[in-house]
């Protein structure tokens, strides 16, 4: 019997190693795949591209070291410096229920908290959406402090100014920005926005993939708008310059946010029901409204977004917005180790830039759109 015993408890430690070291790399793994590697073909001046930046990125999500290459997922900062990248916006993913679609979704269900166990952080983080998003901030603070020199979060224009600055100097300089994908992490206290504005989140997403507190979800049960807290919490988001995110945002959240809000818009990442058809992507008369309050669209990489897996779709999108709402209103909204297999890396965005020129762009529109308007949005809306 205590032969049958120590070999049980064996085969259960065993389990729990392979558990905790082996789960967290494989769901990352398959989660973020993508269909072709590099190295990619560069036009002649892909590398002088003074900014080139995207809206959206989930890589704090996993457990991997940004401060390493690796051979999968998508970004980390060599292969943004491979990249020319120079701004990546780094999004809080705290709550995603099970099996998530874009139709409807409840929020009974809490996939993030077994992904936190698995890579045995804080427990805590476990059981709290808030906890674990600020957790996902102070890591990105902390790969920073250890990068020697060579990554920045970016919190003000003051300091995005200065990067740009240095950047000119030192190429190989990259910066990087905290978005909340999902308002929920607040945990239905407006008191929390001074938390997570010291922790250096600069927009918000007010719901993902569920309806909450504040706002409803294009992918919620209900899909209904802003609450009045909802109403609440954007004006204070406007009063601390944190930017409203309409990423995922159900319809009525839009119509409610264009009623009560008269301050910066973005969408970080999207397609357009004009290019692709369903509920996750924006109407012309959306992309009309956003692009006459000087908002931001960023287009994104994969399927659902563009109908098409490669950048020839994502450049088509790219296209359809700039000659809706113009030029400047446009960006790179990948969604990057979203869970999702994308066509390629942070170091395929050259093969956008082969498309945007095969659509006819020029040399001064491609810049604008591979990063000037994203650096240029910031410089005017951040806070001082």
């Amino acid at each position: 019997m205590k032969k049958i015993v120590k070999i049980s408890l064996l085969v259960l430690i065993l389990a729990a190693i392979a558990f905790f070291v082996f789960a967290p790399k494989y769901i990352d793994k398959s989660k973020n795949k993508v269909t072709i590697k590099g190295p990619f073909v560069k036009s002649t001046w892909y590398d002088s591209i003074p900014f080139i930046a995207d809206l959206h990125c989930d890589a704090l999500l996993w457990n991997r070291n940004f401060l390493k290459e690796h051979d999968y997922g998508h970004v980390d900062l060599p292969r943004m410096q491979k990249a020319n990248m120079a701004f990546q916006v780094f999004t809080i993913v705290s709550k995603v229920p099970k099996g998530i679609n874009i139709e409807k979704n409840d929020s009974h269900s809490d996939q993030i908290g077994l992904l936190s166990f698995a890579q045995l952080q804080p427990p805590a983080n476990w059981f709290n959406v808030k906890k674990r998003a600020l957790y996902q901030c102070r890591s990105l603070h902390r790969f920073a402090k250890k990068s020697n020199g060579q990554f920045r979060v970016i919190t003000n224009k003051k300091e995005l100014q200065q990067f740009i600055t240095d950047r000119e100097k030192n190429r190989r300089l990259t910066s990087g920005m905290l978005g909340i994908e999902g308002a929920h992490c607040l945990e239905n206290d407006l008191n929390s926005m001074d938390e997570f504005y010291k922790a250096g989140v600069r927009y918000i997403g007010l719901a993902h993939f569920f309806d909450n507190e504040w706002a409803g979800s294009a992918h919620g049960m209900i899909k209904g708008g802003l609450t009045e807290k909802g109403i609440q919490l954007i004006k204070k988001m406007d009063s601390l310059h944190i930017i409203i995110d309409l990423a995922h945002s159900s319809q009525q959240t839009i119509s409610d946010v264009f009623t009560y809000h008269s301050g910066p818009l973005l969408v970080s990442h999207t397609g357009v029901k004009g290019i692709c058809n369903n509920q996750r992507n924006l109407s012309d008369e959306q992309l009309m409204e956003i692009g006459n309050r000087n908002g931001l669209v960023g287009v994104g990489l994969w399927e659902t977004a563009v109908c098409g897996k490669d950048a020839a779709a994502t450049a088509k999108t790219i296209k359809y917005v700039a000659d809706k709402i113009g030029i400047d209103r446009v960006a790179l909204g990948s969604d990057w180790d979203g869970a999702y297999e994308m066509h390629f890396d942070v170091t395929g965005t050259p093969l956008i830039v082969t498309e945007l020129e095969k659509l006819g762009f020029a040399r001064s529109e491609i810049e604008k759109i591979m990063g000037g308007n994203v650096r240029d949005f910031f410089l005017k809306n951040l806070p001082d």
